[in-house]
């Protein structure tokens, strides 16, 4: 297989000859060998896993993205990515950085939302004045 991982402003990696590929989605770890039909996966936050002969097993940390496989061609396209040696690490790089932020989001978005709602009650209130 082919693997390519995408970040939004560049490619973070593109491998040939991967004989396998594990990440995690939402339903579990998710499994690709090269003669697996094809399909697209809703990865989350975890560890990316792939194997090519000449690297052995290689791990990756991944934002939440999405997974498509067409062909021999896989495409995982991700907000960030780290790779690393040591699995530990990476798992716990996943737990305070990509976690972490995604908690941060979520309360920018909720001030965001009542700051919307703020200005079309305003807005409202200038169209019936």
């Amino acid at each position: 297989m082919n693997l390519k991982i995408l970040l939004p402003f560049k490619v973070f990696a593109e491998k040939t000859d991967v004989l396998r590929i594990v990440s995690e989605t939402h339903a579990g770890s998710f499994g690709l060998l090269p003669h697996r039909r094809d399909c697209v996966a809703a990865l989350m936050p975890g560890i990316l896993i792939y194997e090519t002969a000449a690297e052995g097993e290689v791990f990756v940390a991944v934002d939440g993205g999405v997974l498509v496989k067409t062909g021999p061609h896989v495409r995982v396209s991700v907000r960030r990515a780290m790779t690393g040696a040591d699995l530990g690490q990476l798992r716990q790089a996943v737990e305070q950085e990509f976690l972490t932020l995604d908690a941060h989001e979520q309360n920018v978005r909720s001030v965001m939302a009542k700051l919307e709602t703020g200005f079309l009650r305003r807005f409202a209130s200038l169209q019936h004045a």
